[in-house]
């Protein structure tokens, strides 16, 4: 019998629990990196794995989960030592419970490999993340591996490359790829865990999938429950529960029994293999295995259950339905204040709303920098003032949790016009004091909200995005720009026109994206702008006859300069966009007046 047809007979196959946790409860004295405790602490992974396989587990995952040199930073040579000790370890564990109790039952080895961390922004970073897997791969096949589970994955990248690349090696092998899931059905990186799974249904090189980590079962179980997959095999390994934090250090309930009996559910779903990651012990998995041994599998209605989206009245987008419709719209960008006094900015704005301007934008914390929250200030703007906002959402700062809460509120609020931008880090003199998070960045953000458009919103959010007009290699970032309409993006909004070179790209951009484009414009207000633009903001280029024409201008005289360089930058563009992005500087709105009036004179 073949090593897959050994497994298939095996089913309900059960795995065994946790290991980082459960080393950190039983060890005196934990290592950092549970994979190093292979080489320093064996004898305490042996006990593990033989603790495991006497309550009852079938199958073992290796203690080499976050073996990779990125996240363990050591050497091939000493990784190479951590992923054969893990092995033989494995096999040790193995052998010696057989013997102890006679025991003839078929038992199976399972190469844990966990996700090796890389910029995802980075798309040159692919090939050496596939490299790095396979080099894990081959040494484990070298070691006589035949299964193999990668677990805990917040996204399919690389997944199927090193599957394929398994099964040319060794046909007999058993894969299985189980991915991370929050409580409400996403990975950390914003993912559809159904999707995941429905992607990776479909991969003949993959012979199971799967959720664990994260969630409790309770909360995998409603992820579940919606998902359908025929003719593959799906995999279960939740946590135990929901962690508490303690003196910086987690721990989970003890509860064995809830999980043990949770369990039984996931079967009666037409699962058929289980186990247990963070929290769990060899309590948990005895207890399930005899429950396994009583229970009789109850087939549920093959039936899909309702999806409950955000029910908000039907209404229309006024500024994305004119910008579809082919009126030039005119968008203007406002900063909220850096304080609570915000009189001025309202004053501005209701002059911006006597320009009949079809939308305002509003920057979040750009720069890094401290300023009224761009979200709550649309709301005060849209019922206050009237005017249409555009919220930039940075990825900076918010965790999915957060992103989704805030997307929540404004989709409620028929808030729906985003800019999508992976948002300016933190001053390097303010990061002891602020910490960033970035969980994602804006190709991942907006394919995230175009998976609650599908999936949660009745009323859609238009996804937005930036595009660096003034990049050094604006084809590269043309191909990021088309990786985010990929993703659900719809509209970008161009860095400033201040160059011939920016020009020529917006052409470029109008012609190979399928997506509207708002040309961005700022008018320069003074020589020492220009200049400071030039050398300090990223993604702006200015002329340097621009920068010349400034010199020893007075205030006056610079702002009608502003004027007139703005409308022929705008003349010169227009054709190639849907709409005009003006960013107003320093607060200066009679700029943007002069040149909105005098645009519209000229038609």
């Amino acid at each position: 019998m073949s090593n897959v047809d050994k497994i298939r007979s095996s089913f309900p196959l059960l795995f065994d629990g946790a290991m980082g946790t459960y080393y950190i409860e039983k060890s005196e004295k934990p290592l950092p990196e549970c994979e190093m405790a292979n080489i320093f602490d064996r004898d305490k992974i042996l006990d593990i794995h033989k603790e495991y396989l006497r309550a009852g587990a079938a199958a073992l995952k290796t203690n080499t989960f976050g073996a990779n040199r990125r996240s363990l930073r050591c050497t091939r040579e000493i990784l190479d030592t951590i992923i054969e000790q893990g092995y033989k370890i494995a096999l040790e564990a193995v052998d010696n419970v057989k013997k102890e109790n006679n025991d003839s039952s078929e038992k199976f080895i399972f190469a844990d490999i966990g996700p090796v961390p890389y910029d995802s922004s980075d798309d040159d970073s692919f090939s050496t993340l596939v490299e790095e897997y396979v080099a894990i791969v081959d040494k484990f096949l070298n070691l006589g591996a035949k299964n193999f589970i990668f677990e805990t994955f917040d996204e399919g990248r690389a997944l199927h490359e090193v599957s394929e690349y398994i099964k040319n090696k060794c046909d007999d092998s058993y894969i299985i790829v189980s991915f991370a899931i929050n409580p409400d059905g996403y990975t950390r990186k914003g993912y559809s865990g159904e999707k995941l799974l429905e992607d990776f249904a479909l991969d003949k090189n993959v012979d199971s999938v799967g959720f664990n980590c994260i969630s409790g079962p309770g909360y995998i179980l409603r992820t579940v429950d919606k998902i359908k997959i025929p003719n593959k095999t799906i995999s279960i390994m939740p946590n135990a529960s929901y962690p508490t934090v303690v003196n910086n250090r987690i721990f989970y309930s003890d509860n064995a029994n809830y999980f043990a009996n949770t369990m039984l559910d996931f079967l009666d779903r037409g699962v058929e293999i289980i186990g247990g990651c963070c929290g769990t012990t060899p309590s948990h998995i005895e207890k399930l295995s005899n429950n396994l041994k009583k229970h009789r599998i109850q087939s549920l209605k093959d039936e899909k259950p309702q999806v409950f989206k955000v029910r908000t009245k039907p209404s229309s987008n006024v500024f994305y339905d004119k910008l579809c419709g082919g009126k030039k719209v005119i968008a203007v960008e406002l900063d909220p204040p850096a304080d609570v006094d915000i009189e001025k900015y309202m004053n501005s704005l209701k002059r911006l709303k006597e320009l009949d301007v079809d939308a305002v934008t509003i920057a979040d914390c750009p720069v890094g920098r401290a300023r009224i929250d761009s979200s709550l200030m649309a709301y005060k703007i849209k019922n206050e003032v009237g005017l249409e906002p555009v919220v930039h959402l940075t990825c900076r700062d918010r965790n999915l949790n957060a992103t989704k809460a805030l997307l929540l509120g404004l989709n409620i609020e028929n808030i729906r016009n985003l800019i999508v931008v992976t948002g300016d880090p933190i001053p390097t003199a303010e990061k002891d004091e602020i910490k960033p998070v970035f969980n994602f960045n804006s190709r991942l953000l907006a394919k995230y909200i175009g998976e609650l458009n599908e999936n949660v919103f009745s009323n859609k959010m238009v996804i937005s995005s930036g595009l660096n007009i003034n990049a050094k290699n604006f084809l590269a970032e043309l191909n990021k720009a088309r990786k985010k309409v990929e993703n659900g993006v719809e509209v970008f909004y161009t860095q400033p026109v201040l160059s011939e070179n920016a020009i020529e790209n917006i052409k470029i951009a109008q012609k190979e994206l399928k997506a509207k484009i708002m040309g961005g414009i700022i008018p320069i207000v003074s020589h020492r702008n220009a200049v400071f633009m030039n050398e300090e903001i990223s993604g702006i280029n200015v002329d340097e006859k621009i920068i010349a024409a400034y010199e020893n201008l007075t205030r006056e005289e610079a702002a009608k300069l502003a004027v007139s360089m703005s409308l022929e930058f705008i003349e010169q563009i227009e054709e190639y966009v849907d709409g005009l992005y003006l960013i107003t500087p320093f607060n200066r709105v009679e700029i943007i007046r002069d040149i909105v009036n005098k645009y519209r004179n000229k038609k």
